[in-house]
């Protein structure tokens, strides 16, 4: 049996880490009562992150769809994009009841049928990923026999025209079709991608990295992150960063490695849940007048990072044992009603 390769499970840890800590510093921290520079400097660098996590966190989905995406009977793609679209269901209906507890906390929740129905279908709420990736299988089944030299291309341009701001403002609608141009290049150019990560080397990594602040510092100074085709160019350099360092992290920090592998190997349940713990924590200090210190501002967002994360994978593991795991893969439900013991 051939080993599991670590490399894509620590850039899996560190991306769900990183979109824990981007919704701690938007939708809480930002906002705490006397919040200073210290806060800021905390949501800036948040922000220059914004190219490397979501792309990353595709590519690397892209990587391991091959196998569903081009099976021959179809049955496989089909079920993950089912299960896939069933979970976002689900969990946006399960958030748009515990949100209404929380009505301050900043991020969108239903108030009425029509709105969740929009936030089910065209306006994804912060839950989109998984919807993304339900449509993102669907579309490269379609487009299968369709050659790569075209295809990725044509991924680009469309990429390029959401990140310009050109589409209409539905959620995370634009967030989802940028995407997809990462979750291709993963399924098309996954030998070359593993062999990029294979040689990843220290001073690689290292010019990677320059490459990439330099870019976000000319895309800042220049003012051009809306305009045609600069932000998924930026989103190759810094993936392509993620990609060195996470490979070389995975080789030689085994210290920080294996505790990014093993949250890298459950980022459903964290991606799913973490929003309600962050809003009943937020409401909580809300009501409890808590105000922030430089201290607290310089530690406050990783230390709710991971206690969020640690309450996630709890709540999932106490979901498991009650057998409630139906939450995070619905179309058990099918697979135990056809069961013989069912009939």
């Amino acid at each position: 049996m051939t080993a599991r390769v670590g490399w894509p499970d620590v850039a899996k840890g560190i991306c769900i880490t990183l979109v824990v800590l981007w919704h701690v510093m938007t939708k809480h921290a930002i906002d705490a009562d006397r919040a200073g520079a210290i806060t800021h400097a905390w949501a800036t660098l948040n922000a220059q992150l914004l190219p490397l996590r979501m792309p990353l966190f595709f590519l690397i989905s892209g990587m391991f769809a091959g196998r569903a995406v081009n099976a021959a009977d179809g049955n496989s793609w089909r079920r993950r994009a089912g299960r896939l679209a069933a979970v976002y269901v689900v969990w946006v209906v399960i958030q748009t009841f515990v949100l209404a507890l929380t009505p301050d906390f900043d991020t969108a929740s239903a108030e009425n049928g029509w709105q969740l129905l929009a936030q089910l279908t065209i306006s994804p709420t912060n839950l989109w990923y998984l919807l993304a990736l339900a449509v993102y299988l669907l579309v490269a089944r379609l487009v299968r026999h369709a050659p790569t030299v075209v295809l990725l291309p044509g991924a680009f341009v469309i990429a390029a025209v959401a990140a310009a701001g050109l589409l209409p403002d539905l959620g995370n609608f634009w967030q989802v079709v940028q995407n997809l141009f990462f979750f291709l290049a993963g399924l098309r150019l996954r030998a070359a991608i593993e062999r990029f990560a294979a040689g990843a080397s220290l001073l690689r990594t290292v010019m990677l990295g320059a490459a990439y602040v330099a870019a976000l510092g000319a895309v800042g100074m220049l003012g051009i992150r809306q305009r045609t085709g600069v932000w998924p160019l930026l989103a190759i350099v810094a993936v392509a960063f993620g990609v060195a360092a996470c490979a070389m992290i995975d080789r030689h920090v085994r210290v920080v490695a294996r505790p990014l592998r093993w949250v890298g190997q459950r980022t459903l349940p964290i991606y799913v849940i973490h929003m309600i713990p962050l809003a009943l924590i937020d409401g909580a200090l809300r009501t409890g007048g808590w105000a922030a210190t430089p201290v607290v501002e310089v530690v406050w967002p990783m230390v709710l990072t991971a206690v969020v994360i640690a309450i996630c994978l709890a709540v999932h593991a106490g979901l498991q044992r009650v057998g409630l795991g139906v939450l995070f893969d619905p179309l058990l439900l099918i697979d135990r009603a056809s069961s013989p013991r069912s009939q």
